[in-house]
């Protein structure tokens, strides 16, 4: 059983995710990258993570895949956020564009997804990974498949 249906089936998407923060439960990913789910409206999802060493890749920078798993939550949840109780949803394409590196002193890293589109069977997301300045250290586009549970 999914974390979802634990806590909060028959919800629609939106009041899934929003039952889920309140929930404090947090998915294994979150566990093992430690980052957190704060956010949650229709059409967007925020996340945040302060990188520690467990995100350090062996070239002295956080790695790629750390802001990539971030922007995909993002996306992601933001198009949860407009599923009915009978949707589900999967990432189909993540395209990630590195704009600055990501180190520990980035601070807490701020990941903000927003729909552009949603359909019966297909939905666009883009995200942006800021640091605490604000900075644009991150971003992406994401197409998801909608589809019946």
């Amino acid at each position: 059983m999914s974390l979802i249906e634990e806590t909060a089936a028959g919800l629609n998407g939106l009041a899934q995710l929003r039952k889920l923060i309140v929930s404090g439960r947090r998915p294994g990913i979150l566990e093992s990258l430690d980052f957190d789910f704060i956010e949650v409206e229709a059409g967007r999802a925020v996340f945040v993570g302060v990188p520690g060493d467990h995100a350090y890749n062996p070239i002295g920078t956080v790695h790629g895949g750390y802001a990539a798993t971030l922007l995909d939550s993002a996306c992601g949840c933001s198009v949860h956020s407009c599923l009915t109780a009978t949707q589900a949803y999967t990432t189909l394409e993540l395209k990630v564009a590195y704009h600055k590196a990501v180190t520990r002193d980035s601070g807490l890293l701020r990941a903000e997804g927003r729909v552009l589109s949603i359909g019966r069977r297909a939905a666009f997301a883009e995200a942006t990974l800021k640091d605490a300045s604000g900075r644009l250290l991150a971003s992406a586009t994401s197409t998801l498949l909608v589809m019946e549970r």
